[in-house]
């Protein structure tokens, strides 16, 4: 017997340390299909990876200031949004974290911490300064930040994805990468496709609730996935580029709904950064969708800014 669930296709594969995940509310698999998804997220790596010393944004950390460097306008559209969200939420977003993410023992480094590495960076604010020339597809550092784009580049990614899916006449799918998330259209049975938000544990996956999506993305940013141990503390991910070390507040985790994934990824990280206070203050003052996990004691406590029934428990 047949089910809505049956004409489901998922696509999958790997990238930037996790998987790629394509769904598809039909059927048939066009052909090529899979292995054109692949490049896509494969081609967002080859320039934006902090993991691969040849990837176009590596050769821009290691060109000095002023230097230009030749680019394609995918990385100018990342840096050139990244920047109006720096702008947009007082610096509380920046992908001038590079050494800071380094010295911390995140990303490459393994857990390896640097504690020369971490003076520095505790002692001045991480801002980057960037200019973009995308007439003649190039960039320029202005200072010396080295920039990290790992809370916007996944999001990029989906964004790639669904582009492509749309390309090709796909009108229903979801495509997700890591936390971030896409959806457009409809699942076979007519209801737009469930997301499960996953619950802020460190020990075990379980879902915190539903939301239904249907033409926006999802991004969740959180303190209990990617983190190091230092002395008796775990240390989230996620760094305040204002002060150049771990974020220290009560946030357990910030989901953000936008229209495109970048934009997602990239608040749900500023939002984070920004407190249990500041964060759901600054998402109601501009529109933002956004649900906080916010930890009290020994339990959590959600503060959110969806519209009424979004979010199913």
């Amino acid at each position: 017997m047949s089910t809505d669930t049956d004409r489901l296709v998922t696509l999958h594969g790997p990238t930037m340390g996790t998987r790629w995940t394509a769904r598809l509310a039909q059927g048939r698999i066009p052909p090529g299909l899979g292995a054109a998804l692949q490049d896509c997220v494969d081609a967002v790596d080859r320039e934006m990876s902090t993991w691969r010393p040849d990837s176009t944004l590596m050769r821009l950390n290691a060109a000095a200031p002023g230097a230009w460097v030749r680019t394609g306008p995918d990385l100018i559209a990342v840096l050139q949004a990244a920047a109006r969200i720096t702008e947009a939420s007082g610096g509380a977003f920046d992908i001038g974290v590079g050494e800071a993410v380094l010295a911390w023992g995140f990303g490459a480094a393994q857990g390896r911490t640097d504690a020369a590495a971490i003076r520095a960076a505790l002692r001045q604010p991480l801002r980057a300064e960037v200019e973009c020339c995308p007439a003649r597809n190039r960039v320029r550092r202005l200072n010396a930040r080295q920039l990290d784009l790992s809370g916007i580049a996944k999001g990029h990614a989906v964004d790639r994805m669904a582009r492509l899916l749309r390309g090709r006449g796909i009108p229903d799918f979801t495509v997700g990468l890591d936390g971030e998330i896409l959806a457009e259209g409809l699942r076979p049975d007519g209801r737009p496709w469930a997301i499960a938000l996953e619950s802020p544990d460190p020990d075990r996956r379980a879902a915190h609730g539903l939301i239904e999506l249907s033409g926006r993305a999802l991004a969740t940013s959180g303190d209990y996935r990617h983190r190091v141990r230092l002395g008796l503390d775990w240390l989230s991910h996620t760094i305040d580029p204002r002060r150049g070390g771990p974020v220290r507040n009560r946030l357990a985790s910030v989901t953000v709904l936008a229209a495109d994934c970048a934009q997602a990824d990239a608040w749900a990280t500023g939002l984070m950064v920004l407190g249990e206070h500041a964060g759901p203050a600054l998402a109601r003052a501009r529109g933002i969708e956004a649900i906080f996990l916010v930890r009290d004691a020994d339990s959590l406590r959600e503060v959110t800014t969806l519209q009424p029934g979004d979010l199913t428990a």
